[in-house]
């Protein structure tokens, strides 16, 4: 209420300026065609004046803003997948089943085009991957998202976030399973229901991983193509990466 008041005053404060300064006018040159004749030409230019500010110049300014804070979110989810996201992908793959299939899909390489990531990520977004949470070990998996938890939650307060709902999701899905692994004193000998339980929040973040990783590909494609070679070189997914360039 008082940030409202403070702007009706202001705005009464600016129209009695401008009522006053029309009366000195009219005082010195007791010329009231002359004001009107512009006062009524300044009021039909203001709707011209306010599709060129908030219609097309406030776009451009938004549109350049959502590029930096694009490019912002970039460096995050870069710094995301080399600290921990791509490690993590390759410990979800060992419960995975059907492995094989999702290799030979996300086997990017210098060549792809924009077509390549299209196709990828719709079946990414299409499948079921199989993952049994028995085939692996939960413990270390725990070990490795406990060392990451202080990473993670920093990354969640990043506000930049709030202009990136997927990467956001994704972060969820990691620190969900992070606690539901931390939580259980042991993660041998559970119980059969709990094993699909946690084999679903693991496939979660699994397929969300994958998606997220393939648009950050992309992105080094479109904007960095020195960090997209490295990357490509260091794909989690390939069984033979190697950073050394042959």
């Amino acid at each position: 209420m008082k940030h409202l008041n403070w702007k009706v005053l202001t705005g009464l404060a600016l129209i009695a300026f401008s009522g006053l300064f029309y009366l000195i006018h009219y005082a010195i040159f007791r010329d009231s065609h002359h004001i009107f004749l512009y006062l009524i030409g300044d009021i039909a230019f203001l709707p011209i004046e306010v599709l060129l500010v908030t219609l097309i110049i406030e776009h451009l300014l938004n549109e350049r803003e959502k590029q930096v804070l694009l490019k912002k979110m970039n460096m995050l989810i870069g710094a995301f997948y080399s600290e921990a996201g791509m490690k993590l992908m390759k410990y979800c793959s060992g419960y995975s089943s059907d492995l094989l299939e999702i290799r030979n899909r996300m086997l990017i390489t210098v060549k792809w085009t924009e077509k390549d990531f299209s196709n990828a990520m719709e079946f990414v977004r299409s499948s079921d991957p199989k993952i049994d949470s028995r085939k692996g070990d939960l413990k270390m998996m725990r070990d490795f998202l406990q060392g990451k938890r202080d990473f993670l939650l920093g990354l969640l307060a990043n506000p930049n976030l709030l202009e990136h709902d997927a990467f956001t999701d994704l972060l969820w899905a990691v620190f969900h399973l992070a606690e539901e692994l931390s939580v259980r004193n042991t993660l041998e000998g559970l119980p059969r229901t709990d094993y699909d339980h946690l084999s679903g929040d693991m496939k979660r973040a699994y397929t969300q991983l994958l998606s997220e990783w393939l648009a950050y590909m992309k992105h080094l494609k479109s904007d960095y193509p020195y960090l997209f070679s490295l990357a490509v070189r260091m794909n989690p997914m390939d069984a033979d990466a190697d950073p050394v360039v042959k």
